[in-house]
């Protein structure tokens, strides 16, 4: 089980401070330092069964200032949303909880982290 956060969210916070309440064997990923590479946002978004624009931090400075908001989300868009989100790391939504089984969560809330916890 693979945990991504930035360490200044809240959430994540909250999220790691469960798994090791519930004695998770997980790794941490720092992403805004070990930013993922496209082709790894296409695998968790697979597992998480979600398109890119689904993940994105949209009220964020980077968003803004690349008018993602007027993007089109569709699949002839999907590239460049994926581009947009390993160029721009901190557009990515936190955190996230890739499962022992395959899939992965968006663990925004204590629900999902125990849910990722069951899988």
């Amino acid at each position: 089980m693979e945990i991504w956060i930035n360490p200044a969210c809240s959430k994540c916070r909250a999220a790691v401070s469960l798994l090791d309440a519930e004695g998770a064997d997980y790794t941490v990923r720092r992403y805004l330092e070990d930013v993922p590479s496209a082709d790894e946002i296409r695998t968790v978004l697979g597992r998480l069964g979600l398109e890119p624009w689904d993940i994105t931090r949209t009220g964020e400075a980077d968003a803004k200032e690349l008018g993602i908001e007027e993007w089109p989300k569709d699949d002839g868009a999907r590239e460049r949303w994926i581009a947009a989100l390993a160029e721009h790391p901190k557009l990515i939504q936190r955190p996230i909880i890739t499962a022992q089984d395959g899939t992965a969560v968006v663990a925004r809330t204590d629900e999902a982290v125990r849910d990722a916890l069951g899988r």
